[in-house]
């Protein structure tokens, strides 16, 4: 999908729901223009209790295996987000090209686990799974990490969405390339 991103800018906006992957899948390069690190895909049923940590579509979700998760994006994007399911506080950190932080997130709970079997709940008071958690930076996000435990297995990731900026073509080259061809026109157009 694409939508204006403003005044000489479009903007690409690409969701990852993940499906399509077997469970135990390490998320590695298996998008384009992405790289995963310490990623791995969990799937209802087989290796994700989809009773405390429902996807939010779909079957499959992205976990964190063995420490936090980073992504790094080939193009900068300007945003990202994803709907997360954790058993501990969350902080998303983006990163520009220069590895300089440049906008954070965290979640609202400390841990939003469904409630499938009443109460007491395993999530803190009015929390519920999959909660919207997004970072944005109009100058280029190079890098997310998102962490939980710094050791791994405390959240689940789904629907991850991130918008690239893709700039439109310069205008001078435009320009003369149009002139170009209003002269053939005319030089055909003569007698």
């Amino acid at each position: 999908m694409t939508v204006a991103a403003g005044i000489g800018a479009q903007a690409d906006t690409t969701t990852l729901n993940f499906e399509g992957f077997p469970d135990s899948t390490i998320l590695t390069t298996q998008f384009p223009g992405l790289t995963f690190t310490n990623a791995i895909i969990l799937t209802s049923g087989i290796s994700l209790n989809e009773f405390d940590f429902p996807p939010e579509s779909g079957v499959n979700v992205v976990s964190d295996n063995n420490g936090p998760i980073t992504i790094d994006f080939s193009t900068p994007t300007t945003s990202f987000s994803g709907y997360f399911t954790y058993l501990e506080p969350l902080t998303l950190d983006a990163f520009n090209g220069s590895d300089t932080e440049v906008a954070t997130a965290a979640s609202q709970f400390s841990n939003n686990l469904a409630c499938v079997a009443g109460p007491p709940c395993p999530g803190d008071p009015g929390s519920s799974p999959n909660e919207f958690i997004e970072l944005s930076f109009a100058g280029g996000i190079s890098s997310v990490t998102i962490m939980g435990d710094p050791s791994g297995g405390s959240f689940t990731m789904d629907d991850m969405t991130y918008t690239s900026a893709v700039p439109e073509p310069d205008s001078f080259p435009l320009a003369i390339a149009a002139s170009a061809a209003l002269l053939i026109c005319q030089r055909k157009q003569r007698p």
